[in-house]
């Protein structure tokens, strides 16, 4: 599993001569961040799974610092945000909300369409739209945070089962091998 992903990850050393990432010296450059084992790649499957329902282009940045934090493989962090895209990122949400909702006790009742642009001009929408996502408030911040949990918790347990069921494998491989020979 560990050749799989190193195939796709970048260098280290690449990252240190780019100029933008040289300003953060060796904090993003820790070995620790790099290392891919079994506990590093689930770790930064559910940081990535959980930062990816973060608001906004701050996905990457929240799932770095969780990374720098938690010591946990920085690209497969980054690589996991990337599930929330223009397609997923609405029906996440409204996943998020309709579960915000029901533990509220909301029953799950469908949120009200946001404003629409054409018959505003852009101030008044941005103000019309920022009410808008303050009164989905409190069901959609409870479900963004379960929703986010949940997923961090499936994709760690994934990670650590087909990490574990391909190492078994291959030791059984091993074994076959060793019978086999004379």
């Amino acid at each position: 599993m560990r050749n799989i992903l190193k195939r796709y990850l970048p260098d280290p050393e690449a990252l240190r001569a780019h100029r933008w990432l040289g300003l953060f010296g060796n904090t993003l450059l820790h070995p620790r961040l790099w290392h891919l084992n079994r506990h590093s790649a689930a770790g930064g499957v559910a940081i990535g799974l959980f930062c990816g329902l973060v608001p906004g282009p701050l996905q990457m940045l929240s799932a770095a610092i969780c990374c720098v934090i938690f010591r946990m493989n920085l690209p497969v962090a980054l690589v996991c945000t990337l599930y929330t895209n223009p397609f997923t990122i609405v029906p996440l949400y409204l996943l998020a909300y309709a579960l915000g909702s029901w533990i509220l006790g909301g029953g799950g009742t469908p949120m009200t369409p946001p404003p629409e642009f054409s018959s505003l001009s852009f101030l008044p929408w941005v103000e019309a739209f920022t009410a808008w996502f303050a009164g989905l408030g409190r069901p959609l911040l409870l479900g963004l945070i379960l929703l986010a949990s949940g997923l961090a918790v499936l994709g760690y347990g994934v990670v650590k089962a087909l990490w574990r069921w391909q190492l078994v494998r291959r030791w059984r491989q091993r074994g076959l091998q060793r019978h086999r020979r004379p």
